[in-house]
């Protein structure tokens, strides 16, 4: 099930951190940087963001995966984390997630997100969705990240 998640709650803060350096630890060893910015929140910092997450639990109110959306701009929403237990992948959870928020923001022109160029599941993920590359630049020496757009007239890949 899919489900808002509460910054307010002591306990929904320490899964979604616990998941995100579980998640962003294994994307760090894909790509090849270990500072994605995920891996250098504290609970204090994870609970103050400001940003929207969307989680799938399990019957027994496991987190399985999260999202988090940002809108730092009228008409614009950042997918800002997308982030999936190792145990749970290729089981649809993120491109649930990804749905549920292209779904509740429908009247939303324009999604980005950005990810790791080597990050092939990702990259792969969002275009499924209708992302489109927009822009790739270096992070760091040899370490690229490619931002997607998402305008709203694209659909669904099938």
């Amino acid at each position: 099930m899919i489900m808002r998640l509460s910054l307010d709650y002591e306990d929904t803060v320490h899964q979604i951190w616990r998941l995100q350096q579980v998640a962003y630890r294994l994307e760090a060893e894909r790509i090849g940087f270990h500072e994605i910015p995920p891996l250098l929140d504290t609970i204090e910092t994870l609970s103050d963001c400001g940003e929207i997450f969307f989680g799938e639990v399990d019957e027994d109110g496991e987190l399985l995966g999260a999202l988090a959306i940002s809108s730092e701009s009228s008409g614009t929403m950042t997918i800002t984390r997308m982030m999936v237990y190792p145990a749970h992948f290729r089981k649809g959870i993120a491109s649930r997630l990804i749905q549920n928020v292209l779904d509740l923001h429908a009247e939303i022109p324009l999604f980005i997100v950005s990810t790791g160029t080597r990050n092939i599941p990702a990259f792969t993920l969002y275009l499924k969705y209708g992302f489109i590359p927009f822009d790739t630049y270096e992070v760091a020496p040899g370490i690229e990240l490619t931002t997607f757009h998402r305008h709203s007239e694209h659909k669904l890949i099938s």
